[in-house]
């Protein structure tokens, strides 16, 4: 299976911190998706990371340093972490999506303390 590319014309919403094996969300290694019309951009500075797509768990993407994965919207996926690794998660939107606010991005940071996000753009507003 070839790996998914991020399509032309995506802009980019935030950027996680860094996380690595200690620090990384636990609902990410579990399954969880990116929101409708935001695609998520898995990028490996050390180590590497498994990616696995769960409607297709034969076929798991492997990424080294300096590797990234494309997440597509809405599409269950989970991280696992064999080797010690640092990696972010970059947020891009469709332009005709609206704006999600920051930790909404992915099922998978519902759980990361607040600080967990870097914010590529505006705060988002109040609820």
């Amino acid at each position: 299976m070839s790996r998914p590319q991020l399509p032309d014309g995506l802009e980019h919403v935030r950027t996680t911190d860094t996380f690595d094996t200690a620090t990384v969300p636990a609902g990410l290694l579990r399954a969880h998706r990116v929101a409708d019309s935001v695609w998520g951009n898995l990028v490996v500075h050390t180590g590497s990371v498994t990616f696995v797509f769960d409607d297709d768990p034969a076929h798991p993407i492997t990424a080294g340093a300096g590797e990234t994965v494309a997440i597509p919207p809405a599409r269950q996926h989970h991280l696992e972490l064999d080797e010690p690794a640092t990696f972010a998660i970059e947020f891009h939107r469709i332009p005709s999506g609206s704006v999600p606010e920051a930790g909404s991005e992915s099922t998978g940071l519902a759980a990361a303390p607040p600080d967990a996000v870097r914010d590529g753009g505006p705060p988002p507003s109040p609820r």
